[in-house]
């Protein structure tokens, strides 16, 4: 009889909403491939970014700049490709 392992972490989002990253790790696979998997799915929730973007404040006239300079910076590089 066989064992399904993996690692479960509940993370407790800044919003107040639980998110569970379950990672399954097959029988014999090595546990650094499997924190491997844990480190990417980690970064792809965006906590650490959140929290980052909550440490300080930001004007809603500069978010909206920010926005807008990052729009034209994709519409230039879209104009390149073509």
């Amino acid at each position: 009889m066989r064992r399904k392992m993996c690692f479960c972490i509940t993370l407790t989002n800044l919003i107040n909403y639980k998110t569970m990253i379950v990672v399954p790790v097959k029988e014999g696979e090595n546990i650094e491939r499997a924190l491997k998997k844990f480190k990417r799915k980690f970064e792809k929730t965006g906590v650490v970014k959140e929290l980052r973007a909550r440490q300080q404040f930001d004007k809603p006239s500069v978010k909206n700049r920010l926005k807008m300079e990052r729009a034209i910076y994709v519409q230039q590089l879209h104009r390149v490709e073509d």
